[in-house]
């Protein structure tokens, strides 16, 4: 049994064919709003970084870099991250986890927090939003709990860690602790890759073995836990601050498995296939994440190069292979990638590219390359937001359930 199998299990109960279709599982109104806030944040966050944003409405938004960095982590991420588990546990369990009023709840809240993190108070901000995670964590563990699935619930703890980084992040913004607003960022940007690291570990085989005819991934068990445990362990050492003498050869080791894994995993015979290829390229983004951090940490490059080659991207493109499979797989659609699938892929490892090379220090002076990479950010979410949402918001075409 995999760790994520998201195949339709043979029954389900309950009036699952009740209410507005966009009401019948997670991942459809957690992947539209994510799209979307995706797609607006970014230029909403680069035209405060080039003081586009002026007079009045300049101090009324909240939008600097702390706003900037917690809602790509803590908003848009956290929402597909949600809606995906969600899903993935109606799967494992054979359980409904939150579905029509209940899900439109929690929906509700996570627009709330998008909402008081630009406009609210401070304390009233993070109230908000530091209530989605738990809330949402809590059906999922009780569905787990009730059907006896223990192996996936580091999942569950993974986002209470998720959890944790946000309260210490406002606890921070409201002078509470004197830390850096980074530090729990990139907890929880490491807390992610471990969990796409998992997940990944247990899919992308699959996945290949199914969807490219005549390949044969290697897969091989005791690798896969060493190397997630690498993985695991470099992460604490980052945000243990352990010297680089420490953390440098835990993260290149780490990087090194990743990249042994995708290849025997098959990854350059998925190339005329591109729901597969985004998630062996977006994978292998976490080895470059890893090695530009051992680099940082003997302080020859940025670490913010490290950061966005692990969020940008690892984790949406991650995120966007991943969002377009599951429509397509649970709206009952063939598992194929058209020409706008393909668009979106390839701007969305072009705004990786771009703003990694950003913070390399390989931009001009008006950060023309910056501007590039958000762009292509944009575009790719948009358009899976404009193509998507009738999926979404309609029912399976093959009248499953979900």
């Amino acid at each position: 049994m995999t760790l994520l199998h998201i195949e339709e299990p043979a029954s389900r109960t309950g009036a699952w064919h009740t209410g507005h279709p966009l009401w019948r599982l997670g991942f459809r109104p957690f992947y539209l709003c994510a799209a979307l806030f995706a797609a607006l944040a970014v230029p909403l966050w680069m035209a405060q970084y080039y003081g586009w944003i002026r007079g009045g409405l300049a101090g009324v938004l909240h939008v600097g870099f702390a706003w900037h960095m917690h809602e790509m982590v803590f908003g848009m991420a956290a929402a597909v991250v949600v809606g995906f588990l969600y899903t993935a546990g109606y799967n494992w369990t054979g359980r409904w986890t939150p579905v029509r009023g209940k899900l439109a709840a929690l929906v509700v809240l996570w627009l709330l927090g998008r909402v008081a993190m630009l406009l609210a108070p401070p304390v009233a901000a993070a109230v908000i939003d530091w209530l989605f995670l738990p809330l949402a964590a809590w059906p999922l563990w009780r569905v787990m709990q009730q059907t006896g699935n223990k192996r996936n619930y580091f999942l569950v703890g993974l986002l209470g860690l998720m959890a944790a980084a946000n309260g210490v992040f406002h606890a921070i913004t409201l002078g509470w602790l004197a830390l850096a607003p980074t530090a729990p960022i990139h907890a929880a940007i490491l807390v992610i890759v471990i969990m796409e690291s998992a997940i990944g570990t247990r899919i992308i085989p699959m996945f290949t073995r199914n969807g490219a005819p005549g390949t044969t991934p290697l897969v091989q068990p005791k690798l896969d836990r060493v190397s997630l445990g690498l993985l695991a362990a470099a992460s604490l050492a980052w945000v243990a601050s352990a010297p680089a003498w420490l953390f440098a050869p835990l993260a290149l080791a780490a990087a090194a498995l990743v990249l042994l894994r995708l290849w025997r995993w098959q990854a350059l015979r998925t190339l005329s296939v591109p729901l597969l290829w985004i998630m062996h390229l977006s994978y292998a983004w976490i080895a470059a994440g890893f090695v530009l951090l051992a680099l940082a940490a003997c302080q020859l490059v940025s670490a913010s190069a490290g950061f966005h080659a692990l969020a940008v991207g690892s984790m949406a493109g991650l995120i966007m292979g991943m969002m377009t499979r599951t429509t397509l797989g649970h709206t009952g659609r063939p598992l194929k990638a058209g020409r706008a699938e393909r668009v979106m892929f390839v701007l969305i490892q072009l705004s990786a590219l771009c703003r990694v090379l950003s913070a390399l220090g390989w931009d001009s002076g008006a950060g023309v390359v910056l501007l590039v990479s958000a762009a292509c950010w944009a575009v790719a979410f948009g358009l899976y937001a404009v193509v998507y949402r009738p999926y979404l918001s309609s029912a399976r075409t093959d009248g499953k359930p979900g």
